[in-house]
């Protein structure tokens, strides 16, 4: 993978897309829906991983839009 993976997370405001490691969100929406579909592009336009947090922020769902080799290795 070769961008940064993008992160679906509670907000203040609803659910934002951020990318690892930052603090600021990348976008902002009212449903976690919309988040995701906002994330989904974002990880396929840079061939990264979108990360779905649960409310209380534990990881529900990872979804991989770059070299995802299968098997994996290891």
């Amino acid at each position: 993978m070769s961008g940064k993976n993008q992160h679906v997370v509670p907000h203040n405001d609803g659910w934002a897309v951020k990318g690892a490691g930052n603090q600021r969100a990348t976008s902002v929406h009212d449903t976690q829906q919309q988040a995701i579909d906002a994330g989904r592009e974002i990880a396929r336009k840079h061939q990264s991983e979108l990360v779905i947090h649960r409310p209380d922020g534990r990881i529900r769902d990872k979804d991989s839009h770059g070299n995802d080799p299968f098997p994996p290795k290891g």
